[in-house]
């Protein structure tokens, strides 16, 4: 199988969003397959040009993704059964792609990856930026622009797939395996880092305020974005499922 690191820059995180930079990277290879902005079908938000540098004006006179040559590249590979594509926070960045039409047949969430693999609480945070330097990536890059973050994303991925084979006694197709499978499932949140309860664990809040878990669960539900791995964990603990 063929690896493939990418990340998105978007029009924001809402499931009617749209990517405005897309990068991809193969593994192993120094120079990416695709690095490029789009205009989007919706304008990019000043604050997300705040977050990304992207402007309108910057993409006034580029294509639509869907209308653009690599398009069909991208799809029939990401769709492929013989390659695999890795993204932090993969979900996000999987729907982006769905509002494309295109939908990826193996994906890797490095997020739930170091979730999974983090058991004992060596990092105190797992945002992708945060791992870049806990993990001492010897990087010339800046935050917040794709491909920069394809660079970054490689590393961790080549760490989580080394922790997976060590710590469960797996080979490298084995792990790969396992990480794909991990990421498919839906992630159990042990703290809460919002709101007034912010800091402590959802089994926490459960026993003492289960009536917060009951408002935020309607809030998640509600939401125009990816909320699974909220709404699984707050059903959980409130004896939903």
């Amino acid at each position: 199988m063929k690896i493939y690191f990418f990340d998105t820059e978007t029009t924001g995180n809402g499931q009617s969003d749209f990517l405005c930079q897309l990068a991809v990277k193969e593994r192993g290879v120094t120079e990416p397959l695709l690095n490029a902005l789009y205009k989007a079908p919706v304008p990019i938000p000043f604050e997300c040009s705040a977050i990304h540098h992207i402007s309108n004006k910057m993409v006034a006179d580029r294509p639509l993704f869907k209308d653009a040559p690599e398009y069909a590249q991208i799809k029939e590979l990401f769709e492929s059964p013989n390659t695999i594509v890795v993204a932090h926070n993969a979900a996000f960045d999987e729907q982006i792609l769905k509002n494309d039409d295109i939908n990826p047949t193996n994906i890797i969430c490095t997020f739930k990856g170091i979730r999974s693999l983090d058991t004992d609480g060596q990092f105190a945070m797992h945002k992708l930026q945060y791992l870049r330097y806990a993990l001492d990536m010897e990087l010339d890059v800046p935050a917040h622009d794709a491909f920069a973050d394809v660079l970054v994303l490689e590393g961790l991925f080549e760490y989580e797939l080394k922790q997976a084979m060590e710590k469960w006694s797996l080979t490298e197709e084995q792990a790969l395996a396992k990480l794909i499978e991990l990421s498919g499932e839906a992630l159990t949140i042990r703290t809460i880092d919002f709101g007034k309860h912010k800091g402590r664990t959802v089994a926490e809040v459960a026993a003492t305020d289960p009536g917060y878990l009951s408002w935020l669960l309607d809030q998640k539900k509600a939401s125009d974005k990816d909320e699974r791995d909220w709404i699984a964990t707050l059903e959980k603990a409130l004896g939903l499922k």
